[in-house]
């Protein structure tokens, strides 16, 4: 099974983190599953860019983005390249390298008051 490396996020997962995945498992679900709560406003299904995150390694072995994706990429903050949006990125056959962008664009988030 591929491994996925987390890297260390301020707020979500400060010291990294390695996982196994099995094939087929999007990176938002694999995070959530190791209590990696990175944001997703839109519950997953391609409605926002709350998951956006960077692919360091392994890039090239995701099935490319669709037409959907890329016009949300277009709307996140930090976008480069290598970037996914986690609910559409599903793990290949190899390891890949995550990076959560420091910040995202998240209008549904109450801000503290």
């Amino acid at each position: 099974m591929p491994q996925v490396i987390f890297l260390p996020h301020e707020k979500f997962c400060p010291d990294g983190l390695v996982v196994e995945a099995e094939p087929g498992t999007s990176i938002l679900e694999l995070a959530h599953e190791h209590h990696i709560e990175m944001e997703s406003a839109c519950g997953g299904v391609c409605a926002c860019t709350t998951c956006h995150c960077i692919i360091r390694e392994g890039f090239d072995s995701l099935e490319e983005a669709d037409e959907l994706e890329e016009d949300y990429l277009d709307k996140a903050w930090g976008l480069e390249a290598h970037s996914r949006l986690a609910c559409q990125a599903l793990v290949g056959e190899e390891d890949l390298t995550v990076e959560i962008p420091k910040y995202s664009l998240n209008h549904a988030a109450e801000a503290p008051h």
